[in-house]
């Protein structure tokens, strides 16, 4: 007599991929772009705009609108829920000097000092961009990196500038991968 080994249904093998959520702050175009490459390999993506006229594109590329804003911090409290990955994409954000330079330094470390009680575990910040004076962006990028050192979060650079929109893709989507695999 042959017993066939059954596995009871109840114990059915599932078998899932392991998604990670990335919250993509700004990037126009181009953030939206890497939100609908990232949704593609398989992640959940939560895009934050300031404005519901934006929310058609942000979901067509398969992302969740957020309506919030960095230059009001309170407005993306709840974005950070559930999110592994945060990619700060304002290096061709626009508006007047002083709040341009807020972005990049004083609303950054705000930023940055309330995720690292959350479950992100990964910073990518745009560290390049045809809007933000050099300077400025260098000084964010001194932020994020001495944030990340005094709390071992991971950081993650992009310097691709999206006037080459399939170089910028190409790196942004390295430098998430390079986080998520920690």
């Amino acid at each position: 007599m042959v017993v066939e080994a059954q596995r009871p249904r109840s114990l059915a093998c599932v078998t899932c991929a392991a998604v990670a959520r990335i919250l993509m702050l700004g990037g126009g175009c181009t953030g939206r772009r890497l939100a609908a490459a990232m949704v593609a390999d398989g992640y959940a993506v939560r895009a934050s705009t300031r404005t519901e006229a934006n929310r058609p594109a942000i979901e067509a590329a398969g992302a969740e609108c957020w309506i919030g804003t960095p230059d009001r911090l309170a407005t993306l409290r709840g974005a950070l829920e559930n999110v592994t990955i945060v990619c700060w994409l304002l290096g061709s954000a626009t508006g007047a000097p002083a709040q341009l330079r807020d972005l990049h330094t004083s609303r950054l470390r705000f930023f940055l000092a309330g995720a690292v009680d959350t479950t992100v575990r990964g910073f990518l910040y745009e560290a390049s961009g045809a809007t933000i004076p050099p300077e400025v962006l260098a000084e964010g990028e001194r932020i994020a990196r001495e944030v990340g050192e005094q709390n071992a979060m991971p950081m993650a650079f992009l310097r691709a500038g999206a006037e080459d929109p399939e170089a910028w893709l190409t790196a942004a989507r390295s430098a998430v991968e390079e986080l998520l695999q920690g």
